[in-house]
């Protein structure tokens, strides 16, 4: 009896964390989206500068190149989640069953294994560009941590997102 109740425990609270989750994942997408729409309209903004005014810009190149790269990789788990991304499954399709699980479930342990480590170096080199105040070394020259933040954040989130998947059983 005491294995069934911890057993209805584990699977509520893995549930909570797949719940979790994916609440996580749509909101990083929606901020992805607000970073995506930012870097577009900045690039409007150089692009009426340089051309209708012109005069020269300075730093909206370097924030479109943060922004939009930054908003790939936030929304990076939403599209996990949802299935968006991009996969070859003939081999497994045509296995079907035990066979079909297992190799989606190897994949998923591969890509958990990448983004873990994709998470560990991107907080690293977040934190030394942050200790270390590291600057960009181009003319607008701004600190290089917050545009490195959602690089970190991002494969973060996947790394969990892809824990998400694999508890789900869907990976």
């Amino acid at each position: 009896m005491a294995n069934s109740q911890s057993l209805v425990k584990r699977s509520g609270l893995i549930a909570s964390y797949i719940r979790l989750m994916d609440v996580l994942s749509r909101s990083s997408a929606y901020l992805a989206a607000a970073m995506f729409i930012a870097g577009v309209v900045v690039i409007c903004q150089m692009v009426f500068i340089r051309y209708v005014l012109g005069m020269s810009t300075s730093w909206q190149t370097e924030f479109t190149v943060f922004s939009v790269t930054g908003a790939m990789l936030m929304g990076s788990p939403y599209v996990l989640m949802t299935g968006g991304h991009v996969a070859i499954t003939i081999l497994p399709d045509a296995l079907g069953g035990v066979a079909k699980k297992a190799m989606l479930l190897i994949a998923s342990l591969f890509g958990l294994a990448f983004c873990g480590a994709l998470a560990f170096a991107s907080w690293v080199y977040v934190v030394e560009a942050y200790e270390f105040n590291w600057r960009t070394g181009t003319v607008w020259n701004p600190l290089l941590w917050p545009g490195l933040l959602p690089m970190a954040l991002g494969s973060t989130l996947l790394t969990l997102q892809y824990i998400a998947e694999i508890l789900r059983g869907e990976a």
